[in-house]
This record gives C-alpha cells, structure tokens and sequence, in this order.
C-alpha cells in the first residue's frame, strides 16, 4: 500500500552534485520523519540524513554535514536530498526511508523505518 519510488541516482564526478528525489503514496506524510540511507559497496547501511516534516527539522550524519541538504515539499509528500561536492567514498546505494515521528531527540535508525524504497545507486567517479 505504502510507496516510496526514488529519482535522481547516476553517474557523476567527484566535485559534482546530484539531486535525489522520493515522492510517497498513501503515506500519512508529517507523521513519519523522512530520510536517506546508503549502502556503500561492501558495507553496511548507514543512516545519511533525515527531517522532521512538519517542522522541516534536519539532522545529518557527520560524514556529510556541510555538503548534503535534505528537504521536503510537504503538499506533494516529497523528499529531496542535495548532495553537493560529492567525493569518490560517497558512492553507494541510497535508499529512501519513513520512520514514524516518534523518537525525541530526532534519529532515524535502520531497525525503527518503517517503510522504505528500493534503492537507487549513485557512482561518483574521480
């Protein structure tokens, strides 16, 4: 019932930027705090950023802070993420992801989503 169909992933070049989209269906959007994971090549998931929808609070893993903004067009239940400056360590799987907004302080981890896109893979070569 729940979707989240992802856009944006690709090829780029270390320096460049991509933008991600993921647009939800039947989704009681400013319930769940929305973000992204990755999954580098041979790694585990790891959280990447997430926001609180109603109040369009950010919180970001340290790795990225400063080069990744995530965003939200609440009426068309869409989040974005701006990855700006991409480096060579950031290729990986993304994955969209809702996590009901119930933990305070804010934090999404990968056993509390509760919904999640398929993954879409972005390359960023030097």
């Amino acid at each position: 019932q729940v979707q989240l169909v992802e856009s944006g992933g690709g090829l780029v070049q270390a320096g460049g930027s991509v933008r991600l989209s993921c647009a939800g269906s039947r989704l009681a959007f400013s319930s769940y705090d929305m973000g992204w994971f990755r999954q580098p090549p041979g790694k585990e998931r790891e959280f990447v950023a997430g926001i609180r929808t109603r109040a369009r609070y950010t919180y970001y893993a340290d790795s990225v802070k400063g080069r990744f903004t995530i965003s939200t067009d609440n009426a068309k239940m869409t989040v974005f993420l701006q990855m700006n400056r991409l480096k060579p360590e950031d290729t990986a799987v993304y994955y969209c992801a809702a996590q009901y907004t119930y933990y305070r302080p804010a934090n999404m981890t990968a056993d509390r989503v509760n919904y999640w896109a398929k993954g879409t893979l972005v390359t960023v070569s030097s």
